[in-house]
């Protein structure tokens, strides 16, 4: 990172369907302003410890992302979204741009894991820091897939 690129920083917190995140799991990304809604998402997604392996988006309306006046779709990456832009050239810089300002990522639309993504303002990187980084982690995150282990997988093939 050169000394004149601006990081941000976000917090990032995995709610419920209703958008409540009192006592749920955070964590803090500085993140490159300008890396791409891809980028956010991928650090997010794995700083949850879940694999970035199903399609996400990011939506404006928290509590109702099928009715969201503003969005950015994977889906649009791979030409199968019309009705939302893709996240891959979408520009964290020009998507948040007010501190506070907040987005709903939703991420694997049959499971729709939710995290209420806030943009906190600029951050500063101390030189030999890179970026993305993940800054602070509160709490532990679900299990992505249920509880279930190859262990307790093999047992049910052999029942």
């Amino acid at each position: 990172m050169t000394m004149n690129e601006q990081a941000r920083l976000f917090k990032v917190t995995l709610s419920d369907w209703n958008g409540a995140v009192r006592g749920r799991p955070t964590r803090k990304i500085a993140i490159s302003a300008k890396a791409s809604l891809y980028d956010l998402a991928a650090v997010t997604i794995e700083s949850f410890d879940f694999d970035l392996d199903h399609a996400f988006g990011f939506y404006d309306n928290l509590k109702n992302w099928t009715r969201s006046d503003e969005g950015y779709e994977s889906f649009a990456d791979v030409g199968a979204g019309d009705r939302f832009p893709g996240v891959h050239k979408a520009k964290i810089s020009k998507v948040f741009h007010t501190p506070k300002q907040k987005m709903l990522l939703l991420f694997d639309y049959g499971d729709e894991w939710r995290m209420i993504v806030q943009y906190l303002g600029e951050t500063e990187v101390k030189p030999g820091q890179k970026l993305p980084m993940v800054t602070e982690i509160e709490g532990e995150t679900p299990d992505q897939y249920g509880g279930f282990d190859e262990d307790e997988d093999e047992e049910d093939e052999e029942a």
